[in-house]
């Protein structure tokens, strides 16, 4: 009834309110089932509570202490209802607070899991407040975690499928494995960027000397007793965070002299169990101090009777000081302790710069990100899994429009965020795996496409991720040729039923900065995806500016380019398809 009245309030822009009823029909498509009923995620679990001065600090606003332990407890019950046993909390990923939530209002929490891998699965959590008397909602945080099934006779659990139904849940579904990645490979970037020598250079120039960090030291010890654990006895993972969002509280007060608010908290791993009858040793202390923010570093050990610390858990957090009109307050710097004081030091630059990476690369929106983002070693991890996720999400997008078909050869279009995509579909006759390890190969791929008038490999990254400098002809007979640099990342299935990938996107380099001769071309999302269960390659491109004039007669219906590239594609996947030393070399290459 809006919409339509909407409609008439506004004719002028009649076909710009049609389009919004045509995709909120087209979102509303996707929780309505075929009986009639709401479709409902089966993992789903929802929390409220209502914010008491008991649950609050000073300020009168919710403890993110509190916060936590709701967040943990939610998601540890979404996992549960999925592994059908106890579940426990193995990580969580970033959390970024974008506001805090005061006494009286409401916050509400969702957690439904993603995906399931064999024994652990993640776990999405989205947190919002709500204020009853002025009917306002807002977001709080979102936030992944891992949780680990676990039964009482401690025999391995595998967990069942899960198998997503909107196109929310499939993205999420198919980014979950780029996540967990990136997951596993988080120290090796942190030791990468440490032993960088022009990392090592900038930090001698960074340390200062005012405030010593011994003076924020804190150490607290806790009992854990009954209410602190789950029905399996182990201490629930919110709970050791919550004690360990206090210390860090006070260590970063001791700083400041005043009431710090917490703004983010860094990806973490639970080293191991904690039960009811330990003793939870919990240290804190300011690692290093930026402008406006801080880094508070705390350790939970425990420990029963004479036994030996064991290490629990270590996370970090980044403190700011709010003036009353919500502006940050610079802050003094830091002088580090004489034992490993220099090291946390240096290993809080570290992590400020993959946090600010990981926050602006990885967080944002595929229509946020520039179209060229400049690459370094440092952020390689969280470029390739930008692309890799902007092409995921781009494939599992609905509703595409069928443009042209020749002899099983299809182009679709979709028109979204005033940016033209377009899809080209057939069947092929080659073995997936071979098919992705040919297409793979971007210096390979001019013996097929015509576009590609040149293609050299500019860095070999890692096996994965390599950087190309393509050059295309011009679409105007005056017209320069253009040339793009580009990111290509790969990677096959991580389950049965996951397509082979190959993603594209622009980069910038130092070295290959534009020049006269040529056009600088970007693009902003492209590449294969090939199913290996239905014998599909699909090819996928967002259109910039640099790339539209090449596909535009294809579109509107004037050539079938497109149909004659593909059948190229198709001879020349046939044709190497037997060439087993070719296409090993080509793997172990990259």
């Amino acid at each position: 009834k809006y919409c339509t009245s909407y409609l008439y309030w506004r004719k002028g822009k009649r076909a710009a309110v049609m389009t919004s009823v045509s995709r909120l029909a087209e979102e509303m498509e996707e929780f309505i089932l075929e009986n009639g009923e709401v479709y409902r995620n089966p993992t789903e679990v929802k929390m409220s509570q209502i914010v008491l001065p008991c649950h609050a600090n000073h300020c009168q606003e919710l403890s993110v202490g509190q916060l936590l332990k709701w967040m943990d407890s939610t998601a540890c019950l979404s996992a549960e209802r999925h592994a059908g046993c106890p579940c426990v909390t193995a990580s969580m990923d970033d959390i970024y607070f974008e506001h805090t939530i005061g006494v009286g209002q409401v916050v509400n929490i969702k957690a439904k899991v993603n995906r399931a891998f064999n024994s652990s699965m993640e776990v999405g959590i989205d947190v919002t407040c709500e204020d009853l008397f002025t009917d306002r909602c807002w977001k709080v945080c979102h936030a992944f975690a891992t949780f680990v099934a676990r039964r009482a006779d401690e025999q391995k659990v595998v967990l069942k499928p899960l198998v997503p139904h909107t196109q929310a849940e499939q993205v999420e579904y198919s980014i979950a494995a780029e996540r967990r990645r990136m997951r596993l490979i988080h120290d090796d970037i942190m030791t990468d960027i440490l032993n960088n020598t022009a990392f090592q250079e900038s930090i001698c120039h960074a340390i200062q000397t005012t405030v010593p960090a011994e003076r924020t030291r804190v150490e607290s010890v806790e009992l854990v007793l009954p209410p602190h654990a789950n029905h399996q006895v182990n201490t629930f993972g919110g709970q050791i965070m919550a004690w360990m969002e206090n210390v860090a509280t006070i260590a970063a007060s001791r700083l400041c002299n005043a009431h710090p608010t917490l703004r983010t908290i860094d990806m973490f791993h639970f080293r191991g169990p904690s039960s009811v009858g330990d003793r939870l040793v919990l240290k804190a202390i300011v690692n290093n101090t930026y402008m406006n923010s801080m880094e508070v570093g705390v350790c939970a050990e425990a420990y029963k009777g004479e036994e030996p610390l064991r290490h629990i858990n270590s996370a970090f957090m980044t403190f700011e000081v709010l003036d009353d009109e919500g502006t940050p307050q610079p802050l003094p710097p830091i002088r580090p302790e004489p034992k490993d004081g220099k090291r946390r030091f240096q290993e809080a630059i570290a992590r400020k710069k993959i946090r600010l990476d990981r926050k602006y690369i990885i967080s944002c929106k595929q229509t946020e990100v520039p179209l060229s983002v400049p690459w370094d070693p440092s952020n390689q991890v969280y470029l390739s899994y930008n692309n890799v996720f902007a092409l995921k999400t781009l494939a599992t997008r609905k509703n595409w429009v069928l443009s042209h078909e020749k002899n099983k050869v299809t182009l679709y279009t979709k028109e979204e965020n005033r940016f033209l995509c377009f899809r080209i579909e057939s069947e092929m006759e080659v073995p997936a795996e071979r098919a992705f390890l040919l297409l793979s190969d971007l210096s390979r791929r001019q013996e097929w496409d015509k576009h590609y008038k040149l293609c050299e490999m500019i860095n070999q990254v890692d096996e994965d991720d390599v950087i190309y400098r393509v050059v295309t002809p011009s679409v105007s007979k005056e017209g320069k040729v253009q040339d793009f640099i580009l990111l290509a990342s790969r990677r096959p299935p991580c389950d049965k039923g996951d397509p082979y990938v190959v993603a594209l996107r622009s980069v910038t380099l130092p070295t290959h900065l534009p020049t006269e001769d040529f056009n600088r071309g970007e693009v902003m999302c492209a590449g294969f995806t090939i199913y290996e269960v239905s014998n599909t390659i699909s090819y996928y491109n967002q259109a910039s500016s640099g790339v539209l004039p090449y596909i535009s007669t294809d579109i509107a219906g004037l050539s079938s380019s497109f149909y004659s590239t593909f059948c190229r594609c198709s001879q020349f996947l046939l044709k190497n398809k037997d060439m087993s030393s070719n296409i090993t070399s080509s793997s172990s290459a990259q």
